[in-house]
């Protein structure tokens, strides 16, 4: 197999623009900062609507939205992502801006529970909207079977954006959502072979359908309209191809 070539640049914008943004912080106006996550919303609602459009059996999507969503709740995925997200918080703020370590380090010692929280709804959506937004998804498997980068490539663009604005206020912890999205996206990659083959295009419309309405959601969360529990939809994604193709077999 060839080098995921697209995975590689897309994690690497996140780094960068993690990097960047949280070594910038407060030196990027207010204005951009209160602005720009406002409109990385509306480019995540933007990048929802097209595959939603070209969805095929919406009965099926919809049930594996909302099974999937029980799931997500039941198993609480929401939660681990804060969890490890309050666990390496302090070691990678200190890893990077040792001098700073005093100030932001201390658990809620400045931060009040109210912009805690904030934090996490902005964090856990960042976190999904790199390593599990439909574009990413759907990319890093068509890189996989086609060697086709080139939807990588656009996200890639505008990952580098959006970790570089949301780091200048959550901080280095945003380039650390790299690793996590470089182990998806491989892991996607690799498996692409294994899965495109077994899948028709109905079921890749659909399974790709329900990752536009996971980015609808996010980019709702990201620009503070409405806190989907958007992490807690992901196992949707595992049940949406084989409902995808019951519903077309036996009543589409």
């Amino acid at each position: 197999s060839v080098m995921p070539v697209g995975v590689i640049v897309n994690c690497l914008a996140v780094l960068f623009g993690g990097l960047i943004g949280a070594s910038l912080g407060e030196r990027v106006p207010l204005k951009l900062r209160k602005t720009l996550p406002l409109i990385f919303g509306v480019a995540s609602l933007g990048m929802g609507t097209g595959p939603i459009v070209r969805m095929n059996s919406l009965p099926a999507v919809v049930l594996a939205l909302i099974l999937g969503s029980a799931l997500g709740e039941l198993i609480g995925l929401e939660n681990l992502i804060e969890k490890a997200a309050s666990k390496a918080k302090g070691p990678i703020e200190g890893l990077f801006a040792g001098r700073k370590r005093s100030g932001s380090g201390g658990e809620g010692s400045t931060a009040s529970a109210a912009d805690q929280r904030e934090f996490m709804e902005q964090f856990v959506g960042i976190v999904v909207l790199f390593c599990a937004s439909g574009t990413g998804v759907f990319g890093a498997l068509s890189e996989g079977m086609t060697g086709d980068y080139t939807v990588l490539m656009a996200k890639a663009i505008l990952d580098f954006f959006t970790a570089g604005i949301f780091a200048t206020t959550l901080g280095y912890l945003v380039a650390a959502v790299a690793v996590p999205q470089f182990v998806v996206l491989t892991l996607l990659f690799l498996s692409a072979t294994v899965i495109i083959p077994l899948t028709t295009p109905t079921m890749l419309a659909d399974f790709t359908a329900l990752g536009g309405m996971i980015m609808l959601a996010t980019g709702f969360r990201i620009s503070g309209i409405k806190a989907f529990p958007i992490a807690n939809m992901l196992p949707g994604f595992v049940l949406v191809m084989p409902l995808s193709y019951l519903w077309t077999t036996f009543l589409g």
